[in-house]
C-alpha cells in the first residue's frame, strides 16, 4: 500500500482528535478549511501572480488539460495532493493568496505555496553563490499567514478558523536542494548540509501555526529526489550519487532519506511540547517510491515510463531537456498522462497525486499524539469509505 497515501488518512484521525481535545470526545469533529505551504507541488496559482516570474510553464498548456482542460496554474496535467485532500474531506479548494484580495476571499482557507519556493531564504543561498528560482521562502509564506490572520478579525476569530482548519506544511525543501545538486562545484556533502536547516525552517512554520491556534498539522516529508527525471538526465552517468535497483540515483534518495529521519525527529519533538496539538508526519518519500519500483500495481504503465516524464522534447530514456520544458514551442505531452508518474520531469501526473492521496487515505499516517506509530485519520470504516469514493480511489 503506498505510504504517500498517509496523508489522507491521517487528515480524518485528526478529525477525532481535534474533536476530542475541544469536547471531550463526544463529537467527532470536521474540519472546514484548508491552509498549505509549500511549493509547486502544492501550489495552485500563486505562480500566475508572480511578477517576474509571470506564472511559468504552468500558465501555458498542455498544463491542466487531464482536468481542468486549461493552465491553471497546477504544474500538472490535472490536479494536485491537496486538490485531492479537500474534495475527500468536502471542503473549498483554498484561496492562492496571492490571488485574494479581501478577508471574505481567506474564510474558506488559503493556500501559500508557491512553485519554485525554497524553505530557506535567498540570503543563505546568495551568501553560498547560488541562486534560488523565486523570490519567496517559507518566511514569505510565514508573513503572508500572519498578514490573512490580520485580516480575519479579531484574536478570538482567528483562533476560531484556525482550530476548526487542516494545515499542510509542505512539501518544501526539494527547490533547496535541487539549487544545492544543480550548483557548481557542489558535492553531495555540501547537499547534504542543507538537511538541518531546512528541518529548522519547516519546525519554524509549525510552531507559528500552533501559535495561531491550529489543532492538526500534516507535515509531508521528502520525496524521492534521486528518481526525479530532471536530476537523473542530468545525471545520467551517474555523476557521483550511483544508482539503485530501481534506477535511480541512490545518494540523492539517500538525502531525501535523511531529512525524512531529521523531520521526523523534529516533529516528535514538537508532539512532546505541543500534548494538545496532532501533529502529522505524511510518508510522501514511500508513496513515490512503490509507484516507480511496482507501477502495474498502482495502474501505471511500465517498460521505463516511471521513470520519464510524460510531457517533454528530450526523448530518451527520460524524455527530459532543460532547454525543451514541458509547454515549450516544439514540446508535447503523452498520448495518456495515467501511464505515467512524472508529468513534466520534475511534477507528477494527476494519476500519480491521485494514488498518492489515495494511499493516504487508506493506510494513515505517522505521529499523532504523543508517539510514532502509525495511525487512521477515522475511526470510522463508513467515514474512510465515503472519503475514498469522492476521490475516485481505485481498491
Amino acid at each position: 500500500m503506498a505510504p504517500l497515501s498517509r496523508l489522507l488518512l491521517a487528515v480524518a484521525l485528526l478529525h477525532a482528535a481535534a474533536a476530542a481535545a475541544s469536547d471531550g470526545g463526544r463529537r467527532q469533529a470536521r474540519y472546514d478549511r484548508v491552509f498549505c505551504f509549500g511549493d509547486s507541488l502544492t501550489d495552485t496559482g500563486n505562480s500566475l501572480h508572480l511578477s517576474p516570474v509571470g506564472g511559468g510553464p504552468a500558465s501555458r498548456p498542455p498544463y491542466g488539460e487531464t482536468f481542468f482542460r486549461r493552465p491553471t496554474g497546477r504544474a500538472s496535467d490535472g490536479r494536485l495532493v491537496v486538490d485531492f485532500i479537500v474534495e475527500a474531506l468536502g471542503v473549498p479548494h483554498p484561496t492562492p493568496y496571492l490571488a485574494g484580495k479581501a478577508a471574505a476571499d481567506f474564510r474558506r482557507g488559503v493556500n501559500f505555496a508557491v512553485g519554485g519556493a525554497t524553505a530557506l531564504d535567498q540570503n543563505f543561498f546568495e551568501g553560498r553563490g547560488l541562486s534560488t528560482f523565486v523570490p519567496v521562502s517559507l518566511d514569505n509564506q510565514t508573513r503572508w499567514f500572519k498578514n490573512v490572520l490580520q485580516l480575519l478579525g479579531s484574536a478570538e476569530e482567528q483562533r476560531r478558523i484556525t482550530s476548526t482548519s487542516l494545515f499542510l506544511v509542505g512539501e518544501i525543501g526539494v527547490n533547496d536542494y535541487f539549487v544545492a545538486a544543480l550548483g557548481r562545484n557542489r558535492t553531495a556533502g555540501d547537499v547534504k548540509s542543507f538537511v538541518p536547516r531546512i528541518v529548522a525552517a519547516v519546525r519554524s512554520v509549525v510552531t507559528d501555526v500552533i501559535a495561531a491556534g491550529a489543532r492538526t498539522v500534516v507535515v509531508p516529508g521528502m520525496i524521492p529526489l534521486g528518481c526525479e527525471p530532471e536530476l537523473l538526465a542530468r545525471y545520467k552517468g551517474a555523476g557521483g550519487y550511483g544508482r539503485d535497483s530501481a534506477g535511480c540515483l541512490a545518494r540523492l534518495n539517500y538525502l531525501a532519506e535523511l531529512h525524512n529521519r531529521e523531520l521526523r525527529r523534529m516533529l516528535t519533538g514538537l508532539r512532546r511540547a505541543h500534548p494538545g496539538t496532532s501533529i502529522v508526519y505524511a510518508d510522501l518519500y514511500r508513496a513515490v517510491t512503490d509507484l516507480v519500483v511496482s507501477p502495474a500495481n498502482y495502474g501505471f504503465g511500465s517498460g521505463g515510463r516511471t521513470l520519464a516524464a510524460c510531457c517533454g522534447g528530450g526523448g530518451g530514456a527520460y524524455n527530459f531537456d532543460e532547454d525543451a520544458f514541458c509547454g515549450a514551442p516544439g514540446t508535447a505531452a503523452c498520448a495518456d498522462p495515467s501511464e505515467y508518474v512524472s508529468w513534466d520531469g520534475v511534477h507528477f501526473t494527476e494519476a500519480a497525486n491521485r494514488r498518492v492521496a489515495c494511499a493516504a487515505v487508506l493506510e494513515g499516517s505517522r505521529g499523532h499524539g504523543g508517539g510514532d506509530a502509525p495511525q487512521a485519520l477515522s475511526d470510522s470504516w463508513a467515514t474512510t469509505e465515503a472519503w475514498r469514493r469522492r476521490i475516485g480511489c481505485v481498491v
